[in-house]
């Protein structure tokens, strides 16, 4: 490279600018009033003193805004900013050696040793006029002063001063800046994505008697729904089910005359993906349910599963999308040793896949348009994730706010590469985390790992398709304190309603998964029937509503407590004017107790702590007046603590 081409003058190197995911391949993701840490490591040669600011503005304006980097220690620096709209920001970092702050170090420490400064203040009258300019007549007047030896004494007095140090650090010497080469976005999207609250049911198990239940029967199960504080209904598959290889009761191969099969096995010949199954309405019934559960604040969520029965209008009007083996049958789905007789996957590597994408597509737009505005997404490791960031791009052209959930339980890198191509939350590992040390070191990856910037968790302690080990012949205890966990450790969590509420517990021997699974069959509940499980959901997520503390995943902060069955952890916002701290009993069956200390520099409390703690749970009301307190917690009565905290005055 000719040295012509080389800024020779720039000392400051910035490397490991973050948020940045995958070199700025992927833009990072907040919502809207989120706040962005920007770090970055930023050096010079030599001892001068390097300044560094972010700048950052909403894509497609012209104007930057600053806001002063802060050093850390061994060159890593950091600063924050706040999105303010849902919209796209792009930000970038500025460094520069600060030949001003410099000199001012230097000539305070000849000062303090006494030594002769007249030639220190003359070059600082220099410097001065050069951060001046021609606007800055405070600081010209102050130049002309340090040019003045008849005032020797005052200005060697004046640059050790308080004032001086503001005067300084407020203006800024720029010179041969080094601007970071990329400009890096952040995707602002709506609050919902990282706050939410999710209750899925089979709308065929809504009915009475056993009967096959309809969206009308799931309007009238609506106030329930709200009552209980969820502001997301996701219900399975509603789309017609294949009549071919249809699967009955725990997943027999045949199904018996009347069984219902399972609504992951799409389409028949009463239509495919963009139709409804004719036992629970008619789309006229689905738009009316959309629009009555708004009116409660409560979205409805579609099934979003590109999958196939055998009788789906796809195989025969588009046989090339599929598998074919060679004896001329079409491949179905597998994971061996399960066998999915009644689902046929897409082939995406067909020569027609332009054809296939477009298609897919256009199933997510349609539904879209019919009023839809959260798709939680049916095995999404098992198609291409190209396809996912193309689709959910060409969505969100038309869309912004669509929300899109992404089920992949698979491999680490896979879901993470899905959060990265688009998908607003995704489904997590908390199902099958269990221990304290399981939890913490589970939930700081999560908040503190580079993952934060792209993955959104939503925690789900049971699904139709997983009853984890720890739910199986466990009372009523281990189901709240999971849900005690799920909901206050992230701020979006799922049930799978009915069994949760009602503690289904009874699993297929050896495995995983419920016996006399709904996935199969109608169920019957009594919707009327309320217990202690469904007035804990009522208080949690009425919590997560008033109190801002539990919005949010990325403010966690565990606590020290001296017993390896309690769990604790504070949440609270930058501002602290909502502080929860919950204590969880991670023994089901036994009380516990021990000393939790409050992390005094979070909370800002000096040496006379006075802490009024209000258990949401409970009602019941306690004072703290030490950094350790005891705690009790006997699960057959609660067996967590949910903590608002106020912080007296006299702390701060």
């Amino acid at each position: 490279m000719s040295l012509e081409k080389i800024p020779g003058q720039v000392r400051v190197i910035i490397e490991n600018v973050q948020p940045e995911v995958d070199g700025g391949r992927y833009p990072a993701k907040r919502t809207v009033g989120e706040r962005v840490d920007v770090t970055a490591d930023i050096f010079a040669d030599g001892h001068d003193h390097v300044r560094a600011d972010v700048l950052y503005k909403k894509a497609g304006t012209r104007e930057w805004h600053r806001t002063p980097m802060v050093e850390l220690g061994n060159d890593t620096w950091r600063a924050s900013f706040y999105t303010t709209e849902k919209t796209d920001y792009v930000f970038t970092v500025e460094a520069w050696i600060d030949h001003l702050e410099t000199w001012h170090d230097g000539i305070k420490k000849k000062a303090q040793a006494m030594l002769n400064v007249k030639l220190e203040l003359l070059e600082g009258a220099i410097l001065l006029e050069r951060v001046a300019g021609k606007k800055e007549k405070e600081l010209i007047q102050l130049a002309t002063k340090f040019r003045d030896d008849k005032k020797y004494l005052e200005n060697v007095e004046y640059v050790q001063s308080v004032e001086f140090n503001e005067l300084v650090h407020k203006h800024p010497l720029r010179e041969f800046e080094n601007r970071y080469k990329k400009e890096l976005v952040i995707v602002v999207e709506t609050p919902k994505a990282l706050f939410s609250t999710w209750y899925e049911l089979f709308p065929r198990s809504a009915g009475a008697s056993g009967k096959h239940g309809t969206f009308k029967d799931v309007i009238k199960l609506l106030p329930r729904v709200s009552a209980m504080g969820f502001d997301v209904l996701y219900l399975p598959p509603i789309h017609p089910i294949g009549k071919v290889n249809r699967k009955g009761k725990n997943n027999n191969v045949r199904a018996k005359e009347g069984e219902p099969g399972s609504p992951w096995a799409i389409g028949s010949d009463e239509g495919g993906h963009k139709a409804i199954h004719a036992e629970l309405g008619t789309l006229d019934d689905y738009k009316k349910l959309i629009a009555e559960a708004k009116k409660i604040g409560i979205d409805i969520a579609l099934d979003l599963a590109f999958q196939c029965a055998p009788d789906h209008p796809y195989v025969k009007e588009h046989p090339e999308w599929f598998k074919q083996r060679p004896d001329g049958s079409i491949q179905y789905a597998e994971n061996p040793p399960k066998k999915y007789q009644d689902i046929y996957p897409f082939n995406f590597e067909c020569e027609d896949w332009q054809g296939l994408w477009n298609e897919l597509k256009s199933v997510i737009l349609y539904w879209v348009e019919q009023g839809v505005t959260i798709f939680r997404v049916d095995n999404p490791h098992t198609k291409p994730i190209p396809f996912w960031e193309w689709a959910i791009a060409e969505v969100h052209k038309q869309h912004p706010d669509v929300i899109f959930l992404s089920e992949a339980f698979t491999r680490p890198r896979i879901m993470a590469s899905l959060a990265k191509s688009g998908f607003t939350q995704s489904y997590t590992y908390f199902t099958w985390r269990v221990s304290k040390q399981e939890l913490m070191e589970y939930m700081n990856e999560l908040v503190y790992g580079p993952s934060r910037n792209y993955f959104r968790p939503n925690f789900w302690p049971n699904t139709p398709d997983i009853l984890p080990y720890h739910l199986q012949h466990q009372g009523e205890n281990m189901f709240i304190i999971r849900l005690a966990l799920a909901a206050t450790l992230s701020s979006s969590y799922g049930i799978y309603g009915p069994p949760y509420e009602f503690y289904d517990n009874n699993p297929v021997p050896g495995k995983e998964e419920y016996m006399d699974s709904e996935k199969y069959e109608i169920k019957e509940f009594n919707w009327r029937r309320t217990n202690r499980m469904t007035d804990i959901i009522s208080i949690i997520n009425k919590a997560r509503k008033e109190h801002k503390a539990l919005q949010s995943t990325w403010n966690i902060q565990f606590c020290s407590i001296e017993n390896d069955a309690l769990l604790a952890y504070l949440k609270f916002t930058d501002d602290l004017s909502s502080i929860i701290l919950v204590i969880v009993n991670l023994d089901q069956h036994n009380n516990q107790h021990g000393y939790v200390q409050l992390p005094k520099h979070v909370l800002k409390l000096g040496d006379k702590v006075n802490v009024k703690l209000h258990d949401l749970m409970t009602d019941e009301y306690y004072t703290w007046t030490q950094e350790w307190n005891y705690v009790e917690l006997n699960p057959h009565k609660i067996p967590f603590h949910l903590f608002k905290l106020d912080i007296h005055e006299s702390n701060m």
